[in-house]
């Protein structure tokens, strides 16, 4: 979402990075360039105002901090702002130990149910006991389509009756729990195509009914600016206490999310990442200004990394790197998301990489296609894979034998690889780094 706004804000601030003073003017020219981004990536105007206003005053007559120059302090300075306008530190809703009610609330269409769903897989994952609330009477299907993640995830969800009162509902959630103790409820409740009267007067009444102790807003970051309008008219009706920001992988311009914070005064709860069921992350502000200004997110990384429960390989003899190796390794990447995604999360690698640089993931999709079509034994010793086998591995996979021999090729290069950097790790460099091709194989069906 926010790539193009980290383009052009590195591009930016890389110039100024390299300049030891900086002039009153330079300053200005360079927080003109900052307040334009913004703009341009649809960030509030009284925010990106305030932003640059707030830089514009530490960097002038800034003295410069410990070994940092002039440019670097600005550097710092503009990142220290993100984190601080994207909320500060961390916040996450409030849990006792018992009796916690969240409410889920805002427009249809905002990924409103399809969160519900995900926030039950990430508290049943800490061990919380969750019951789903199928509130929305409004939407055809609604209440189905919450019964099904329901399954997904393995919870219990009490669906509302067409006509139930709220005092009903509350009534019908009460008589479960003294059945089946639950110590988190979350309530999907009805949505409107646009905010009006009769929505929010239902919405208040069952509020006071379910006595939340939380109220999320969902907000589809893809809506811009009317996003934070739609924010503000529910907190002024039902009291908002956090937001959950959907569709952060799209590919908005991202100012709705970058101003959310401030034009709200609500914390960012949780970003929805994917439409997976897993694809809902706790928001963290340092983590995303990084991903901004092109420093990355090792513990993002990390995470991923744990989350996916992936599991140390084998460690085997420099050289002895076969495919069933190749194969091992590209499914347990995978289990963390998206490649392009992970590289992002690598400090400088945004910068490092071509400009529209993407990871064609069918293409991680084909070698694990080609490979799983293998013997184990032809995996093992991919050396007796002759012309024959070559054939039936290509008509297996629904490729060509084309195919077939550059992925062969393509391993024998990263075999050379590991060969060289494990004589580099054990102190006896064996010569140069084998050249890799300009281009990558490209498997085609």
């Amino acid at each position: 979402m926010f790539e193009s706004l980290g383009n052009k804000l590195q591009d930016i601030l890389d110039r100024v990075g390299k300049e030891r003073q900086l002039t009153e003017a330079q300053v200005k020219a360079a927080m003109r360039e900052i307040r334009m981004a913004l703009l341009e990536a649809d960030v509030n105007f009284g925010v990106a105002k305030d932003f640059v206003a707030t830089i514009t005053e530490k960097a002038v007559g800034q003295s410069v901090e410990g070994s940092l120059n002039a440019g670097q302090t600005v550097v710092k300075l503009v990142h220290d702002e993100l984190i601080e306008t994207l909320g500060g530190k961390s916040a996450q809703p409030e849990l006792k130990t018992e009796g916690n009610v969240w409410f889920m609330v805002g427009l249809q269409g905002a990924g409103k149910t399809t969160s519900t769903g995900k926030l039950a897989s990430l508290y049943k994952a800490k061990g919380r006991r969750v019951l789903l609330v199928a509130a929305d009477t409004q939407r055809p299907a609604a209440r189905d389509q919450l019964e099904v993640l329901a399954k997904q995830v393995g919870v219990p969800v009490l669906k509302v009756a067409d006509g139930e009162t709220p005092a009903e509902t509350r009534r019908r959630v009460d008589e479960h729990l003294k059945t089946d103790f639950r110590d988190l409820v979350i309530v999907d409740t009805a949505g409107r195509l646009q905010i009006d009267e009769t929505l929010m007067d239902q919405l208040a009444d069952l509020q006071t009914a379910m006595r939340p102790t939380e109220t999320l807003l969902v907000v589809d970051a893809m809506t811009g600016q009317e996003a934070l309008n739609v924010a503000q008219t529910f907190d002024q009706r039902v009291q908002v206490s956090g937001l959950i920001i959907t569709k952060m992988d799209g590919d908005a311009r991202g100012g709705a999310a970058l101003s959310a914070r401030s034009v709200t005064g609500k914390p960012i709860y949780f970003a929805g990442t994917s439409e997976k069921i897993s694809g809902l992350e706790p928001f963290y502000p340092d983590r995303v200004a990084g991903r901004i200004l092109g420093m990355g997110d090792v513990l993002g990384l990390i995470e991923r990394a744990q989350q996916a429960d992936l599991k140390a390989m084998e460690v085997k003899k420099p050289g002895e790197f076969d495919l069933e190796d190749l194969l091992t390794q590209l499914r347990q990447i995978r289990k963390m998301g998206p490649l392009g995604d992970l590289l992002k999360l690598i400090p400088g690698m945004s910068k490092a990489l071509p400009e529209g640089f993407n990871v064609d993931e069918a293409q991680i999709q084909r070698v694990d296609a080609m490979i799983s079509s293998m013997t184990l034994k032809e995996r093992r010793n991919p050396k007796i894979i002759d012309g024959r086998r070559r054939k039936r591995i290509a008509a297996g996979s629904g490729h060509t034998v084309q195919d077939i021999n550059k992925l062969l090729r393509m391993h024998e290069q990263m075999k050379d690889m590991m060969k060289m950097l494990g004589r580099m790790q054990g102190g006896k460099p064996g010569g140069k780094m084998p050249r890799l091709p300009n281009n990558p194989p490209n498997f085609r069906r």
